[in-house]
């Protein structure tokens, strides 16, 4: 599921650069959506959930690139799409997702797998928690910005 979302999500960034002002902005706010979901999933149930059982540091890791991930969401969010930051804003925030989704599929999965953890009964905890996010409105526009609760 989380690689789904990955390459989901990177389709997105690469039809933006040659989309029409008006479908970017659509985009983006498209992006910014399915990001907060996927970057709570990860942060409430994925990584809790195999920090003790990979490299020390790699999760927390991943937890900083999300905050600067959330830090350019929220600038990107509050823009109309008209500002000249726009298109660099969503450039950067592409580059630091496919760095994240790189790095975050070469060590963290591979990692996890060799762990032991089940991958299975995981996914479904994890698809479950998408499922609520992705309904819940109030997630989506303020929600996303407190903290996650471990599940």
């Amino acid at each position: 599921m989380l690689k789904e979302d990955h390459r989901a999500v990177a389709a997105l960034f690469k039809e933006f650069k040659d989309a029409t002002p008006a479908r970017q902005l659509a985009i983006a706010r498209e992006t910014s959506a399915m990001l907060k979901v996927h970057t709570r999933i990860e942060e409430e149930i994925f990584y809790p959930e195999i920090k003790a059982r990979i490299e020390d540091d790699m999760v927390n890791e991943a937890v900083v690139e999300h905050a600067s991930a959330k830090d350019l969401i929220l600038q990107i969010d509050a823009m109309t799409g008209k500002e000249e930051l726009f298109t660099a804003s969503v450039t950067v925030l592409s580059e630091l997702i496919d760095h994240h989704v790189r790095e975050e599929e070469a060590e963290m999965f591979r990692q996890a797998k060799a762990s032991g953890t089940d991958l299975d009964a995981l996914g479904e905890r994890m698809e479950a928690r998408k499922a609520e996010l992705e309904a819940d409105k109030a997630f989506l526009t303020t929600g996303w910005l407190t903290p996650p609760k471990p599940r």
